[in-house]
């Protein structure tokens, strides 16, 4: 008897359906085909022992399953499931009517509990498109799917409730939540401020100002200053999430299976601190079998690299092409995938080894030569996709001793909402472009027209610091930025 099941196979950050195809007739083989990995072909034995101990028995007959289309690599142990119940249905065990309106995803243990899988979410929206009724899988990721509207959604927490379910003989419970009431009752609640920032009033300003017009910005000063303090409260002043932008970054997180139990959607924008010994790959995503890294977990968020010299120099120049195009594109041999890195980039460093180069009151005490040496470690070409380079000073003592709040994140927040509002006006007709940092150089030509007096100021900085073509155009962003949104024009060195 010939029974299909589907199940799903996720392709970079977006879901293929999958054909599970059971044919079980006499003789004795097992054949599994249609290109599955290891974790697929030992299925078999984690499904008869699921089996076995829920009463159901292994069929003593010749199996063959086809998993289409055969061209497509199937990896990993969640097509568990599926095949289960296609095996079940192609002995006659079970009924196949309701087969072929569900999509089945699911890891079985040995008792046949079923375990949580990673990419749900592009999984369930793919099978709203393909207009299944419904879509079964483990209670852990029920929540993560039911954030798709018009797709039951049915966590079971074993093989056995799944059976009842397919036999009209028991129900699963239906997930359902209401994803935007949910969405907007999270979306402004972050632990972190900017009122537990003491002082540093300039540099507060400078990282709106990146925020306004998402720029990649640098933070150098010495030990104790506060630069990661301040870099971690960078997303509490950036806009909050749109309900598109949170689904887009879900789905990423999804396929590396960062979403927990508890969480539907993802409601704050991430902030990723990759420790300095992270591997190129890990960095910006790859493997045999292609995973999202770093720079795609930040996606709509900010990448943070503290110590930014200690960084293997490998490693921070495979940004260089994502920081400009805003995707990274991961090939193969036989295939390619692209996923999204629109991030926001801020980098913090020590002015030197010690990291007291320039300090107001403690001395340097690196060798000549030494401290060029240690600033040579970051490439001109990647300083040159920075925007923003600030200096950031201790804060003495009377300042960290005030008991007075500074400014909170939320009033920073509006005024970059109303920088960022002016500039989704001004880009609308544009697509893709909704802040001052994405503008191509046409774009900029377009908009940013400036006056003799700027004009020579910038020609003045570019002769004296020998900035290229790149920078040139990083700097009339910045401008535009300021003189629109913020009131104020900052020109920082990029020396």
């Amino acid at each position: 008897m010939l029974v299909k099941t589907f199940g799903s196979a996720v392709f970079g950050i977006d879901a293929t359906t999958i054909t599970i195809e059971v044919d079980v007739t006499t003789g004795i083989k097992f054949l599994l085909v249609g290109l599955p990995d290891s974790a697929v072909k030992e299925s078999q034995q984690r499904i008869e022992s699921a089996l076995r101990l829920n009463g159901y028995k292994w069929p003593k007959k010749k199996i063959i399953i086809n998993m289409a289309p055969a061209d497509i690599r199937k990896e990993g142990s969640a097509y568990d499931l599926p095949l289960a119940a296609a095996v079940l249905a192609a002995s006659g065990q079970i009924n196949h009517d309701k087969l072929s309106k569900y999509v089945l995803m699911g890891e079985l243990s040995l008792d046949g509990t079923l375990q949580p899988i990673k990419g749900v979410l592009p999984i369930a929206i793919n099978a709203r498109a393909e207009d299944f009724e419904g879509f079964i899988l483990p209670k852990q990721n029920a929540r993560e799917a039911a954030v798709v509207d018009r797709l039951k959604v049915f966590g079971a927490e074993n093989i056995k409730e799944v059976i009842d379910f397919l036999n009209d003989e028991g129900s699963l419970e239906q997930t359902v939540i209401d994803t935007r009431a949910e969405f907007y009752a999270q979306v402004n609640n972050n632990p972190l401020d900017f009122s537990d920032v003491k002082g540093q009033e300039n540099v507060k300003r400078a990282l709106e100002i990146a925020a306004a017009g998402s720029h990649n910005i640098i933070l150098v000063g010495p030990p104790g200053s506060g630069k990661t303090m301040l870099a971690k409260r960078i997303p509490t002043v950036l806009p909050p999430f749109s309900l598109k932008e949170a689904l887009e970054t879900t789905k990423i997180h999804s396929v590396v299976g960062k979403i927990d139990k508890e969480t539907s959607l993802m409601t704050r924008r991430p902030f990723r601190s990759p420790h300095h010994t992270i591997s190129d790959v890990a960095l910006v995503g790859g493997g045999n079998y292609p995973q999202p890294g770093e720079i795609s977990l930040a996606h709509n968020g900010v990448l943070f690299l503290d110590e930014l010299p200690e960084f293997k120099r490998t490693v921070l120049e495979v940004m260089r092409q994502p920081l400009e195009d805003r995707n990274i594109t991961i090939s193969r041999a036989k295939f390619s995938v692209e996923y999204p890195a629109s991030f926001m980039l801020v980098a913090s460093m020590n002015p030197c080894p010690c990291g007291y180069y320039n300090h107001p009151t403690k001395e340097c005490v690196c060798a000549p030569g030494v401290v060029q040496k240690y600033l040579n470690k970051i490439s001109g070409p990647l300083l040159d996709r920075i925007d923003i380079h600030l200096e950031v000073v201790p804060v003495p003592f009377k300042k960290l001793s005030e008991m007075e709040s500074s400014e909170n994140s939320e009033a920073v927040r509006e005024r970059v909402l109303a920088a960022r509002k002016i500039q989704e006006n001004r880009f609308a007709e544009h697509q893709g472009v909704y802040a001052n940092a994405q503008m191509t150089s046409k774009l900029i030509r377009e908009y940013v027209v400036l006056d003799n007096e700027s004009n020579n100021l910038i020609k003045n900085a570019m002769d004296r610091l020998g900035l290229s073509a790149r920078a040139y155009d990083r700097i009339l962003k910045d401008v535009k930025n300021n003189i629109k949104h913020i009131g104020n024009i900052i020109f920082v060195s990029l020396n």
